[in-house]
């Protein structure tokens, strides 16, 4: 789940923390921009920290290579997701707490959207760079996967004595995991991008939230049909 605004979710932790986040969303939306205007294979780490106001030597701090600042948007939201799904209260339902996760990292979409905007465009314009991004979508999703997975208690590891060493590859890892919690995890991932895009083209009508809420009510509704409009005649 690629986040764009690294402020999007509620300020956690102290002054360092909130100054972290900030040096890397600057980063993220020069990097975002440049690209857009010149093509991500234009843009050199220099003329990013440049535009952000810091040195090279504080963008890698932040990023191992220059491609990284377009593919590893979000990690931060990604992991604080997985974390509040395993923190929700226990009478939470695990869609319930997806919802809830999802909706505190959204809550600012409004203020990012034309940024969402630039970066889907220049994934698109880079063949390469997209093909990396499904990648890290798919990690992405398999670690949203595993922490549903251990909410509902079935990714838990067997007691001592019959515990074998955690796999470590993808493919060892979606063994490990039942279908709910990977359908949910993918399911959960597609609303928000859907919900993104609805609302995209249709800005003055809805707030960004209400479109999200929606979404998700469809999913608990187990997306039955929903009643038609008032006046709109029944399809024969």
């Amino acid at each position: 789940m690629h986040i764009v605004g690294e402020g999007s979710a509620p300020e956690r932790g102290g002054l360092r923390e909130r100054k972290k986040r900030a040096t890397r969303a600057a980063l993220v939306e020069a990097a975002v921009r440049l690209a857009a205007r010149h093509g991500a294979e234009n843009v050199t780490v220099e003329a990013i920290s440049e535009a952000a106001g810091v040195s090279p030597r504080t963008f890698f701090n932040y990023f191992d290579s220059r491609d990284d600042v377009f593919l590893m948007i979000g990690a931060e939201a990604g992991a604080r997701i997985r974390q509040a799904v395993l923190d929700a209260p226990s009478g939470r339902s695990p869609l319930e707490a997806l919802r809830e996760a999802m909706a505190a990292e959204l809550a600012e979409v409004e203020q990012h959207h034309e940024l969402w905007r630039l970066h889907a465009e220049v994934l698109r314009r880079s063949p390469r760079l997209l093909v990396r991004s499904h990648h890290v979508h798919t990690a992405d999703e398999l670690g949203l996967a595993e922490a549903l997975a251990e909410r509902l208690g079935a990714g838990t590891p067997p007691p001592a004595g019959d515990r074998a060493a955690p796999p470590a590859d993808e493919e060892g890892r979606r063994l490990a995991l039942g279908l709910y919690p990977q359908l949910l995890a993918a399911v959960g991932i597609t609303a928000v991008r859907v919900a993104v895009e609805h609302w995209c083209v249709r800005q003055e009508e809805r707030a960004f939230l209400d479109v999200f809420h929606e979404t998700f009510d469809h999913l608990a509704a187990g997306l039955s049909e929903p009643p038609e409009p008032p006046g709109q005649a029944a399809r024969p």
